[in-house]
């Protein structure tokens, strides 16, 4: 099953700084769609059963060491049917030298062969978690997303509640801004959802009267950040009278966001509380939570005790 995004192969060589041994006529257009790479220990042998064409393919001292023990007609035939499989892009890794049968065949097929000084499984390791990353499934979510005290809140809440004036309080505060009005949320591993900014609209906030407003330049560099993990979600909303709020703490509520269940808090708003003041506690709270103490059920426990009923 074919991943549904995909990254030019030209920025991972760019962030990688990967050589370019053979570079084809269409080298900028071509996509990587997998998030895995493959070792083709097996195609080298012979096998492509189940070869993958899609992942980049990773030579590292291994498969040297097996095609030097070949004798040369039949690595030579061995490394033009690897190429002929039609591979995304070839890899050598640790510098190593590359063949002239496997750089002569890709010429004329036009793939793309590359190489680094790094060693395999570094590199592997780096790219799963790059492409991982590049390719992740993702949405756009009408909200804000700020760091406080290291832990990554996205603000959610309807136009006007007060989302991004929350926002610009708290940088005041010295914590930091990833995005305002829209976050894009990619899943990127089975626990962790990351947000960031669109490219459009990274470092600048709107406040209504007065417009927008370029957070970086107005704070600073360590006022914004690119990218932060989403650990809480707070959902504004106007105070409505009548509504029982949670005011112990005990409800533990959740937010399933692509799959993943992120703990929730509903914050009523009206003219008065201090947003900015409430989130920080909330950030903290939240820490406090992943580190194995949850005020809500000791203070419970001690209550119960107090009325001598046994838990």
């Amino acid at each position: 099953m074919k991943e549904p995004y995909t990254i030019p192969l030209s920025k991972i060589v760019e962030d990688f700084h990967l050589e370019v041994i053979v570079k084809p006529d269409h080298f900028e257009e071509i996509l990587i769609s997998s998030p895995e790479v493959n070792r083709p220990g097996l195609a080298l042998a012979g096998f492509y059963g189940i070869f993958e064409p899609e992942r980049i393919q990773l030579i590292g001292k291994a498969e040297t060491r097996y095609l030097q023990s070949l004798e040369p007609s039949t690595k030579r035939v061995m490394l033009q049917n690897f190429v002929d499989a039609k591979p995304v892009a070839i890899l050598y890794t640790t510098g190593l030298p590359t063949d002239d049968a496997l750089v002569e065949r890709a010429q004329k097929m036009q793939i793309p062969v590359l190489r680094t000084g790094v060693k395999t499984s570094p590199i592997m390791a780096s790219l799963i978690a790059a492409l991982n990353t590049y390719l992740a499934p993702r949405i756009t979510r009408h909200g804000g997303l700020v760091e406080v005290y290291g832990e990554g809140i996205l603000l959610l809440g309807d136009s006007g509640v007060g989302k991004s004036e929350t926002a610009i309080e708290l940088v005041k505060r010295g914590h930091r801004l990833i995005a305002d009005d829209a976050v894009e949320i990619k899943r990127v591993s089975d626990k962790t959802l990351v947000g960031s900014a669109p490219e459009m609209i990274r470092h600048y906030v709107e406040l209504r009267g007065i417009g927008i407003v370029d957070v970086r330049r107005l704070f600073g560099m360590s006022a914004v950040k690119d990218t932060e993990r989403i650990d809480l979600v707070i959902q504004l909303e106007n105070w409505i009278e009548g509504k029982m709020y949670d005011r112990l703490g005990m409800d533990e509520e959740h937010m399933n966001i692509l799959g993943i269940e992120i703990p929730s808090i509903t914050v009523p708003v009206r003219p008065g509380r201090n947003l900015a003041i409430i989130l920080e506690i909330a950030a903290m709270n939240n820490r406090q939570k992943c580190m194995g103490y949850n005020t809500a059920e000791e203070f419970n426990k001690k209550l119960m005790r107090q009325m001598g009923i046994d838990q």
